[in-house]
């Protein structure tokens, strides 16, 4: 009895050692992969909708007519997000308005930094410390000729252990002098999942 308890007892101290020895690893993946390792919205989802949405503005032939003499100033709205799920929206914005300035196409339009920019303002204009040759005045930013503006969908069909998630990303760019929608465009990417019975 006392050796199975002693046996029990080093058993035990073996084990926990053990876990305490328990290393985890990381490394670096492809940020670029497309392989997806669930239904949820994934970097890859966003990488694919902002390369097909940049692709199909700047080649759009009223676009690029308009484009290939000047640099048109947009405006970029935040992604609406309509499906069940949290999504960044904040970032996929930024991916498909970064692309676009690395086009050379557009000049843009950040309304996020408006609070910081009228600040920067009033310090220039109100604080003495900047001469006023240099201090830039209210009112004359440049106004936004174009509106991008974009809906995100899903929708998740169940049956069994099969799982079916249909995305649907949608662009708009308006013309804000005349109203008029001057380009519209879509991507599609849709995940299907199989759950196993027996892990196999």
């Amino acid at each position: 009895m006392r050796y199975l308890r002693s046996l029990l007892l080093c058993l035990s101290i073996a084990a926990m050692f053990l876990a305490g020895c328990a290393t985890t690893t990381v490394q670096y993946g492809d940020a670029g992969s497309a392989k997806p390792i669930g239904t949820d919205f994934g970097s890859s989802d966003l990488q694919q909708i902002a390369e097909a949405m940049v692709d199909s503005l700047v080649t759009f032939p009223p676009v690029a007519e308009q484009t290939s003499q000047r640099r048109p100033v947009l405006s970029v709205d935040k992604v609406k997000n309509k499906t069940m799920q949290h999504i960044d929206t904040e970032s996929v914005t930024d991916s498909i308005r970064a692309k676009l300035i690395k086009s050379g196409k557009f000049r843009f339009i950040d309304r996020t930094t408006d609070e910081a920019a009228v600040e920067e303002i009033k310090t220039q204009q109100e604080s003495g410390l900047v001469d006023k040759k240099t201090a830039v005045e209210f009112g004359r930013q440049i106004g936004a000729e174009f509106l991008l503006t974009a809906n995100f969908a899903e929708i998740v069909q169940k049956a069994g252990s099969v799982t079916d998630v249909y995305y649907k990303f949608t662009m708009n760019l308006k013309n804000l002098k005349t109203g008029i929608l001057e380009w519209s465009d879509e991507k599609e990417i849709r995940k299907i999942s199989k759950r196993s019975m027996f892990g196999g």
